[in-house]
């Protein structure tokens, strides 16, 4: 019995989706990458896909983490989560989609931050003509 429960772990037919997503470290827990799936950020094979859908090696995966997108191949099927090195040999990324994601971390980053340029809290003078300008409009 312990050998039949060594081999599913070391070479799985296939793995859930969610599983691994969390294995390959792109969500930090099971229950985030299930959130991500079911809110339409993972895309199996081009088309919109369930948490419990079976993975298996050369299927492709869109991954929408905050503004960057991410479009893998399934290289090898794990359902355990691993060291990052281990974690990054599971899949493989498109050269367009590593060069997408580049090129709009370089845009993020020369983007001009927005920051408030006001003094603060309003003055009781400054509250007092909002007061009176609300009370005029309404």
């Amino acid at each position: 019995m312990a050998s039949a429960a060594r081999n599913s772990r070391e070479e799985p037919g296939a793995v859930r989706l969610d599983k691994w997503l969390w294995a390959a470290r792109f969500y930090k827990t099971r229950s985030l990458a299930a959130q991500a799936i079911e809110g339409g950020k993972v895309e199996l094979n081009g088309a919109r896909a369930k948490r419990s859908k079976l993975l298996q090696v050369g299927d492709q995966v869109r991954v929408r983490h905050g503004a960057f997108e991410h479009h893998l191949l399934v290289r090898i099927l794990s359902e355990h989560r691993g060291p990052a090195l281990e974690a990054a040999t599971l899949y493989e990324e498109t050269p367009a989609s590593r060069k997408a994601r580049e090129l709009l971390a370089n845009q993020l980053r020369m983007a001009k931050v927005p920051r408030f340029e006001g003094k603060g809290r309003p003055t009781k003078k400054d509250r007092r003509e909002l007061e009176r300008l609300r009370d005029s409009v309404g």
